[in-house]
């Protein structure tokens, strides 16, 4: 079905907060639109209340057929405890709801009395009703779902006997349509939620950072499915390169400035064109600034002037003299004649409001003393894990080196950093590490920093050499404010766990950086500080990625590829 979604002066927040106001967007089949901005500009709430699971403050969003099936998919992937794969699918897709909504109307639908004689009802009719349930039925895919699901599922890897290293110590076993969500890694979990996009049949699809988690090859299939789409995609997505080669369009929520806008043609288009907006929108204001301070100085100079005129002429001019007295008084006149026009000239001013500065994430990553030359080496290292086998592996990372490390999901990555950091005891071979060795993580579930305890008492148990007053202010300088400080840990966004996460690198000295998928849940302007930060950055480096700009951007000097249990130096 081709259907359009219009939003028209939308305006949306939470309680007496705006987040973007005066919003319009129509959404056609074709368009691809990319939504941009700092992490609290509303993205997110955008896609809700477009998706009509929020109500907006203020304007409408409409849908042309209005029967058009919109798809809303989040960017945490919500696990509930008992659900299978095939399950948790059949919701993300919305064919769940579509077969109990038909099975119910069918239950009508046969439970239907004739009505009474003389009795006119104004009730749905039970056929219509059925009818256009079994239409949805049809049309989001449900017929044939459970056809299609083994072979998505088996192309993503997540056939029978497929096995993920999880990085935590429960009990490890195959997968299948039947396993756990709660069982799954959370690369696992993204290749699940990937297979729901792919296999989903939505007129409009609104996807919230579908991109977190994902590797290589599921990002070249996201890619590759987003494009072929006929229906309208709104998305969310800090992938610079996803959105390079995806979107059509890119709408950016400024919080700074407060508004929105629309740019026409693809991201890289936008980047330009945003840079030139902004460089405009500076000149503007300080053309503005510039007329209105001179305008400003030659009426003071004015009134000066006049002011001297008439002391000069009441000490020269004595009382009998009418002609001087005069003549002083039409100068006077003049000058102040002048001094209205300039007044008048300021007042006509088109006034041009100065460009608010943007919040900018800017921090360095604190430094430890050197370690020794040696910091970690494997020797042959076997690690076995159920039915899947890390190794064997023999590396050595020496101090100041600057490693990247990519892969599938799945390969053994995240159990090659553990065993490179002396947490997970090798079953064949020797691990060690070096000595004076200080390491700072950005671990992939944020579990650095987590739990019920509030963000600051978290944080200061970290640092405990920081008063509160000075944790306090460091989060504040990652944007968690007053209102975050005192949130539970796991209360907080994935990106505000994030720039915790960033404050401690700062807050400690550390000489090994260990980043695993530290783009995640960043906005676009903290990414690239990260990026600057880790320029300045003398110490070790490993740095676990699927980002490819921030591959290009940040300089390595060895990268290891893992795959299949296997590390392979490129």
């Amino acid at each position: 079905m081709s259907a359009t979604l219009v939003a028209k002066s939308l305006t949306g927040g939470h309680a007496h907060r705006i987040l973007f106001n005066s919003l319009d967007l129509t959404v056609a089949a074709g368009d691809v639109i990319g939504v941009v901005g700092v992490n609290g500009a509303g993205k997110s709430t955008l896609l809700r209340v477009l998706a009509g699971l929020d109500e907006p403050q203020a304007g409408s969003v409409s849908l042309a057929p209005t029967d058009a099936f919109v798809g809303f998919l989040p960017q945490e992937h919500e696990r509930i405890v008992g659900e299978c794969i095939a399950a948790y699918i059949g919701r993300r897709t919305g064919c769940t709801e579509a077969t109990a909504a038909m099975d119910a109307a069918a239950i009508a639908l046969g439970n239907t009395a004739p009505p009474a004689p003389g009795n006119v009802e104004h009730a749905p009719d039970p056929a219509e009703v059925y009818s256009a349930a079994f239409d949805h039925w049809m049309a989001c895919g449900a017929a044939d779902l459970d056809d299609r699901l083994p072979a998505v599922l088996a192309d993503l890897g997540l056939s029978l006997g497929d096995y993920v290293p999880d990085n935590s110590a429960r009990e490890q076993s195959t997968l299948s349509a039947d396993s756990l969500m709660t069982s799954l890694s959370g690369g696992q979990a993204a290749r699940v939620g990937l297979a729901a996009l792919l296999l989903s049949r939505f007129d409009i699809a609104l996807l919230d950072e579908p991109t977190n988690d994902l590797d290589l090859d599921g990002l070249e299939r996201l890619e590759t499915f987003v494009r072929g789409l006929r229906g309208g995609v709104v998305l969310v997505s800090h992938d610079r390169e996803f959105l390079a080669r995806s979107v059509t369009k890119v709408l950016e929520l400024d919080l700074a400035q407060g508004s929105n806008r629309l740019f026409g043609g693809g991201y890289d288009s936008f980047l330009e064109e945003r840079a030139v907006a902004k460089r405009h929108a500076r000149e503007n204001y300080e053309e503005f600034a510039d007329k209105k301070a001179d305008l400003i100085g030659r009426a003071q100079t004015q009134r000066e002037w006049s002011s001297q005129g008439v002391r000069n002429a009441m000490k020269k001019a004595p009382d009998n003299d009418k002609i001087r007295r005069k003549a002083s008084a039409e100068s006077s006149e003049k000058q102040a004649q002048k001094v209205r026009q300039m007044e008048s000239r300021i007042a006509r001013l088109d006034e041009v409001e100065e460009p608010r500065k943007e919040w900018q994430l800017e921090f360095t990553i604190g430094s430890a003393p050197r370690s020794s030359s040696v910091v970690s080496t494997l020797s042959a290292v076997v690690i076995h894990q159920g039915v899947f086998t890390l190794g064997p592996v023999s590396l050595q990372v020496n101090a100041g080196e600057r490693i990247g490390i990519t892969g599938p999901n799945g390969a053994g990555k995240s159990t090659l950093l553990r065993a490179l950091l002396g947490r997970h005891k090798p079953d064949e071979g020797q691990a060690s590490l070096g000595s004076s060795v200080s390491i700072g993580e950005i671990d992939q579930a944020r579990a650095v920093l987590a739990g019920s305890t509030a963000l600051a008492d978290s944080f200061e148990n970290q640092v405990p050499e920081l008063t509160s007053g000075e944790v306090r202010t460091l989060l504040a300088k990652f944007g968690l404010k007053a209102d975050h400080v005192l949130r539970p840990v796991d209360d907080l966004s994935p990106g505000e766990r994030t720039r915790a996460g960033l404050a401690l690198l700062q807050a400690r000295g550390v000489n090994l950086l260990v980043l695993d998928e530290p783009t995640n849940h960043l906005d676009l302007a903290a990414i690239e500080q990260l990026e600057e930060a880790l320029d300045f950055y003398t110490g070790t480096l490993l740095l676990v990625t699927h980002d490819r700009r921030m591959l290009e951007n940040v300089t390595l000097d060895r990268h290891w590829h893992v795959e299949n249990g296997t590390v392979t130096e490129q």
